[in-house]
């Protein structure tokens, strides 16, 4: 048999001879006018017999998962035929091999620190172990320094070293079945690529250790409910059909296939006519990553898997290959190009995605998050509505207001006690006009039905999330995928299963019975820091919130006593909008650094499993980030403006720092402001800055050192495989980022939408961006992901079930004491003469006496008004000083108190009665998905039935036609036998 490499075909060798690789030199390769450089490129060359076993001997996995030693291949002898793919493509250089996985690692340059030529498995072996430190040099060439002589030989040593694992993890990956092709410096220097390719045998045979579900030959009909519901849906379904993209996953579903966990023995029960596509791309990466991820070195030091040995620069990155090209005259039709064309566009944001396709190319893991993100999405196009409506609302009848009428109306001469000590002086409620009229754009009764809507709203969304969820694990065969998650909770990470053995070299040594886990005892000091630096990192934010406090008091003095009259006349709005734009900045920045610390956290927790690392992480990073994002909007709502005082006997801090208190309207604007910049900000700067320019800009500075023209850059693209254009790509991070920036979005739309209505439209039209853009970035930006199987989005689910109920609290409280809704209603229905909200606000403004001011608290310039005050009005209710009890809480304030907090409760218990209705009323699994659950169940039952019985009129065909034989034979051969 002719063998045939990957970069050359070897022929007159023996049969059955294994290859490992030998180096020889490639053809030069011209960089468009650029010096050539001599690159070095593997094929594969026999070994001895005797060399072959003496490794296979030491893997014994092979054996121990069952299957035999003739699975072992470096590479698979090929057939003769010619290339079938293009050479740039996903493939191997046969053309016909489709590469699954991408290993690569780090070259030396200098072609003088290279070995001339590299050595079998066993030689690399023995001669790293007996090898000095020291490498034969001419006798032609001059001495060199000592000093730079041993620094070479150690980095030989490490490089060495490095090799040696490299060629033990390959030769472990090939004997579990696996078929490599290796390439070195071809165009991209420094850079060696060792690609990977499952054979039908290996992919078969895991497939059937992973429980993967495939369909089968067998079909059968999908009914969508009653005749009547079918009739709709049709309906609904061609009205809506210019928003569906032009993929054949988005089309209605009239039968589908049955599916079972593949089979070895029942591989009859499947289609397998076409071999290649059986097992499309996805499963083929996901099912070689599974390979590697159980892969481990054993001769080093310590056991090594693939996590280890990427941490320890053994390989610098792993990723499985997209699909092809996306754009171009002569690119093959392929899934990421369908992708980029119907979901990865602007100019379609109106559609709907093509959520089967992503599933299909992505994984489960990722359709899921566009899924939610997709119904997250549709479901805000109400609330932004509804939220319009409200908004609206206060702006047709902000003239009819008669609150904001009277604070407008001059002829009142109201004058108002000072904002601050000495620098400010007395001043006109007119003054507060314009604030009190854009506050009842957003404080009017309309508000409290639509924080009651709100809250509803957030039930409707879970709800209908989870039928969601439960039509997709039907539709994509995962209805019985807990059992397969269950198993894989116990399997143990590296970094644990490490941290263990290190546990067990210490026992060993204090000669200790040794152990099989981590206790709470051995992460008790983890523990302890965990809990001091979220603690210190949550009183960071309040030291940065308070940092901001001082900051607004301190600039709105300096401005008091400017000369500027420009400056004196827009302290307020000055003032809040800087302070706003200062806590956006430090929210961005702080976010960054608690996502860092929130992994360094969890590293050091050492969690057991995967899924428990990634809860943790999410739980820490979750918590430092919420209070992070919502720490400033808290304050604003709950806190300033409570803690003031009185003229005459303010409350300080930090010395002269007096406290600072609301505008006579409230709070709720300054709130709205806040919520509108920090919303806005936020995800216009980390969806333009951090996610289109930060990539735009490693790509200027990598072109930028390669020294190419953007024509050069293209040309030099065009002439790359896949593999080599894949590696230019950014890793794929996951998707934590994505659901992270999401769920702060959902706490922004619902926890505070009394004093922001237009909250969930601007959530609206960011996501509608927000999802090309991610859509763009996984197709075009970065490596392709390993494609994860999940049910559920996890702990996300429990966080924004968390959110919603936190938010009906929250806007209980928000109305009840952040808004004056309480105030006027209670004044309108027991104080006010005739019913109405004329005099409204004079009852709630105070009595002041001058006289009464603290020694230099007054006003340094009294008469600022023109007259002399005597009297001054501030915003609280306290008994007039010429009562028995001057500047004592009054008995109105009381009376308001007690229905403020009537109103939470009564707010409270009633919508969250209403929301739990509602999650009772709706059936968290549609019926039409459970009667099809169900359906399937019993064809995969009567599918084994009818085989055993074929199986069993088989046998007893045989068994009947047995002692037939004899008697139908020729008498010539029954002669013969007597003879």
């Amino acid at each position: 048999m002719e063998g045939q490499g990957a970069y050359g075909r070897r022929a007159g060798h023996a049969e059955g001879e294994t290859y490992l690789a030998d180096s020889r030199p490639e053809e030069q390769l011209g960089e468009l006018g650029e010096e050539d450089d001599m690159r070095q490129n593997e094929k594969y060359q026999s070994v001895p017999e005797e060399d072959q076993g003496l490794d296979l001997d030491d893997s014994k996995l092979a054996g121990d998962i069952g299957y035999d030693d003739g699975d072992s291949i470096l590479l698979n002898q090929t057939s003769s035929k010619g290339p079938l793919h293009s050479k740039l493509g996903p493939y191997f250089h046969d053309g016909q091999r489709r590469v699954d996985y991408v290993l690569t690692y780090h070259v030396e340059k200098d072609p003088r620190s290279r070995h001339s030529s590299s050595k079998t498995f066993v030689r690399s072996l023995r001669e790293s172990l007996s090898r000095s430190f020291r490498r034969s040099r001419t006798d032609s060439c001059p001495p060199e320094d000592p000093e730079i002589a041993a620094q070479e030989q150690r980095l030989d040593y490490h490089e060495d070293d490095l090799r040696f694992r490299r060629d033990e993890f390959e030769h472990k990956l090939m004997d579990m079945g696996l078929e490599v092709e290796k390439e070195e410096g071809n165009k991209i220097p420094g850079v060696g690529f060792l690609k990977i390719h499952a054979p039908w045998n290996v992919l078969c045979r895991e497939a059937e250790f992973m429980k993967l579900k495939m369909p089968t030959k067998k079909k059968y009909d999908v009914s969508t409910g009653s005749n009547v519901v079918e009739k709709i849906n049709l309906f609904i379904h061609k009205v809506t059909a210019p928003l569906y993209p032009k993929v054949e996953e988005n089309r209605v579903q009239t039968e589908k296939h049955l599916s079972y966990p593949f089979s070895r023995e029942k591989q009859h029960l499947f289609d397998l006519s076409d071999r290649d596509s059986f097992f499309n791309s996805k499963i083929r990466s996901s099912i070689v990553y599974e390979i590697i991820k159980r892969t481990k070195c054993t001769k080093s030091k310590y056991t090594m898997g693939i996590s280890s040995l990427l941490a320890n620069g053994v390989y610098t990155s792993a990723y499985p290959l997209h699909d092809g090209d996306v754009e171009g005259v002569n690119v093959e039709p392929n899934d990421r190009k369908l992708l980029y064309e119907e979901w990865a566009s602007y100019s379609i944001f109106y559609k709907y995605q093509p959520i089967g396709l992503i599933r299909k190319y992505f994984g489960e893991k990722v359709g899921l998050y566009f899924a939610w993100l997709g119904v997250y999405t549709q479901m805000l196009i109400p609330a932004a509505i509804v939220g319009v409506i409200v908004f609206l609302y206060g702006c047709a009848t902000v003239d009819d207001n008669i609150p904001s009428m009277e604070i407008c109306d001059e002829r009142n001469n109201i004058t108002m006690c000072p904002l601050c000590d000495r620098a400010c002086s007395y001043w006109k409620l007119t003054e507060a006009c314009g604030t009190a009229r854009a506050s009842h754009l957003f404080d009017n009764t309309a508000t409290v039905f639509f924080s009651i809507f709100m809250a509803l709203w957030a039930t409707m969304f879970m709800e209908h999330w989870k039928r969601r969820q439960m039509r997709l694990n039907y539709i994509w065969d995962l209805t019985g995928f807990e059992d397969e998650e269950e198993e894989l909770k116990n399997h143990p990470r590296a970094e644990y299963e490490f941290h263990v053995m290190q546990k067990n070299l210490k026992k060993e040594a204090a000669s200790k019975p040794r152990k099989k886990k981590l206790t709470c005892t051995d992460r008790m000091p983890a523990y302890m820091t965990i809990l001091i630096m979220m603690v210190f990192l949550i009183f960071v934010t309040f030291s940065i919130v308070f940092g901001v406090v001082l900051y607004r008091i301190s600039i709105k003095t300096a401005l008091h006593m400017s000369s500027t009259s420009t400056f004196r006349s827009n302290v307020r709005a000055t003032v809040k909008t800087t302070a706003a734009v200062i806590n956006l900045i430090i929210i961005i920045i702080m976010d960054e650094i608690y996502g860092v610390v929130a992994r360094w956290l969890t590293v050091m927790e050492v969690p057991k499993t995967d899924k428990s690392f990634e809860e943790r992480l999410i739980f820490k990073a979750f918590i430092l980030k919420f209070a992070n994002a919502f720490t400033p909007i808290v304050y604003l709502a709950f806190f300033r403006g409570r803690l003031i005082g009185r003229p005459g006997n303010y409350f300080y801090v930090i010395g002269s720092y007096r406290m600072e208190e609301c505008a006579h309207a409230g709070c709720l604007m300054e709130l709205c402001i806040q919520l509108c910049i920090t919303m806005l900000g936020k995800q216009l700067i980390q969806n333009n800055l951090f996610e289109i320019g930060i990539p735009k800009l490693k790509k200027l500075i990598r072109r930028r050192k390669s020294k190419r023209d953007s024509k050069q850059e293209e040309e030099f693209y065009r002439t790359l495989a896949s593999h080599e254009k894949d590696h230019f790509l950014n890793p794929y991070v996951g998707l934590n980022p994505e659901y992270m920036e999401m769920i702060i979005q959902f706490g922004m739309v619902t926890l505070f939408v009394a004093s922001f209505p237009l909250a969930p439209l601007f959530a609206l039209l960011n996501n509608v961006i927000e999802i090309r853009l991610d859509a763009k970035k996984f197709v075009t930006e970065f490596r392709r992901p390993i494609g994860a199987r999940a049910k559920d989005i996890g702990i996300w689910y429990n966080l924004l079930r968390g959110l919603s109920k936190v938010a009906v609290i929250v806007n209980a409280f928000v109305i009840s004491f952040t808004s004056d809704f309480i105030p006027r209603l209670v004044y309108q229905y027991v104080y006010s003469p005739d019913g109405t909200l004329h005099g409204f606000i004079n009852h709630t403004l105070s009595y002041f006496n001058v006289t009464d001011f603290q020694p230099n608290t007054d006003p340094l310039d009294p008469l600022h008004l023109g007259y002399r005050v005597d009297i001054c009005r501030f915003k609280d209710y306290r008994d007039p000083p010429w009562s028995d009890t001057p500047y004592e809480l009054s008995r109105e304030f009381w009376n308001i108190l007690a229905a403020r907090l009537a109103f939470v409760i009564v707010f409270q218990n009633v919508v969250m009665l209403m929301s739990d209705f509602v999650d009772w009323l709706i059936p968290d699994i549609p019926k039409d998905i459970s009667v099809q659950i169900h359906k399937e169940k019993n064809l995969i039952v009567e599918l084994f039935m009818k085989e055993e019985q074929g199986r069993r009129l088989l046998h007893k065909r045989q068994s009947n036609q047995s002692p037939q034989q004899p008697r139908s034979r020729p008498p010539s051969q029954i002669q013969t036998n007597n003879r």
